[in-house]
């Protein structure tokens, strides 16, 4: 491996942790913070996570960012708005401040997933992609565990208020941003990037599974936590160490799962995910212990590392070009639903949770469909198969 190379793999995994170190403080106290000092119900707390959602949705935006400054810079701008964002959540503690700065911590964070995603598709070669995203998910999971175990202490041992514990990993994340501004040069990009929105029908398979997993991420990342605590009565510290256990496990298993989905496949490893789905979300519908409840937690934490074979798929079906524009695309419509449902599904919880996650089974469910159309060996020109075709393909 080259010194050229070997610099910007470190750069993207300081950059995958530095960004848990703010994003997970941020999520780990949202729902004590909104009950407890904020007043939210369902009604605010879905509200506010489809504003969380906006940015996401145009994310597509990124590319004509592109036409004035480098992806690598745009990344960090963005993880420094990001920091931003969390250390003055806390001392805007009513709707609208929440509101605004919610806003402000999720534009940086869109705006830096979307670059992050394409310069690891551009800077790796295919064949060590898996296993390096499973490495970045597993410097997340350290970044995150060490950043819940923090929430913890200051919250249940110390009794930190919730501002100073938003300003202090929103503060981590900003001093490591100016770190790295100082450590890192500006790499060439390798293949110059389409700055154009870049929407071709040969992907659509990889738009349609994007879009379904936005979709039930956020049943998980919005209501499965809300359930912990307006069902179950977690306290913040009992979800910070909650968090904290399912990061434990990205952190020992993110990497095993990269190398194990780049030897047998993107079809195999969904078609696993989606199954577990299906069952974890009919299981949150009916769960009357908070044990149980906890346990489907972890698990619903765990299959996303399986997430993995979605990017893995379309870096090898697509043009080397459409990286950049593509990842603003994907995130694009990742969030359509996740702009929408929040707000949704608040309603629907009012009159039935259970619903909520018998539609997030139903998400699992056709996810699961669509996946078995991923070919055995996916490259240009065989980006799909027919479901009539799936047994043939298989021989």
């Amino acid at each position: 491996m080259t010194t050229d190379q070997k610099q910007r793999e470190h750069f993207l995994l300081l950059i995958a942790f530095a960004m848990p170190i703010a994003f997970s403080s941020w999520m780990a106290l949202l729902n004590n913070f909104t009950i407890e000092v904020a007043q939210f119900t369902g009604r605010e707390i879905g509200i506010l996570q489809s504003l969380r959602e906006v940015p996401g949705f145009l994310a597509f935006t990124a590319v004509f960012v592109l036409v004035f400054i480098r992806e690598q810079r745009f990344a960090v701008i963005s993880l420094f708005t990001l920091g931003v964002g969390v250390f003055l959540t806390g001392f805007f503690p009513s709707v609208l401040g929440l509101y605004v700065t919610t806003i402000i911590m999720s534009v940086g964070f869109h705006y830096f997933e979307t670059i992050n995603q394409s310069l690891t598709l551009q800077w790796l070669p295919k064949e060590r992609a898996a296993e390096f995203m499973g490495k970045a998910m597993s410097i997340k999971a350290f970044a995150a565990i060490f950043t819940f175990g923090g929430v913890w202490l200051m919250i249940d041992f110390y009794s930190v208020s919730y501002k100073w514990v938003y300003a202090v990993f929103g503060g981590l994340t900003l001093l490591l941003v100016c770190y790295m501004i100082f450590r890192f040069p500006v790499f060439e990009a390798r293949t110059p990037q389409q700055k154009k929105l870049v929407f071709k029908q040969r992907y659509w398979l990889f738009y349609v599974l994007t879009f379904l997993s936005g979709a039930r991420r956020q049943i998980f990342v919005v209501f499965a936590a809300f359930m912990m605590v307006e069902k179950f009565g977690y306290s913040a510290g009992q979800i910070a160490l909650l968090l904290l256990i399912n990061h434990f496990f990205n952190m020992l298993f993110a990497k095993k799962i990269g190398s194990w989905i780049g030897r047998v496949g993107e079809r195999k490893a969904l078609t696993i995910e989606y199954t577990g789905l299906f069952f974890v979300f009919v299981s949150y519908a009916l769960v009357q212990n908070a044990w149980v409840g906890a346990g489907l937690y972890v698990l619903d934490h765990l299959f996303f590392a399986f997430a993995i074979a979605i990017k893995t798929y379309f870096q090898k079906v697509a043009d080397p070009e459409d990286m950049a524009s593509s990842a603003g695309v994907s995130f694009t419509i990742n969030h359509i639903a996740a702009v929408v449902l929040p707000a949704v599904l608040g309603l629907v919880w009012l009159k039935s949770p259970e619903l909520v996650f018998y539609i997030g089974a139903g998400f699992a469910l056709l996810s699961l469909i669509c996946s078995q159309m991923i070919p055995p060996h996916p490259e240009s020109g065989n980006e799909t198969v027919s479901l009539f075709d799936i047994g043939k393909a298989r021989a």
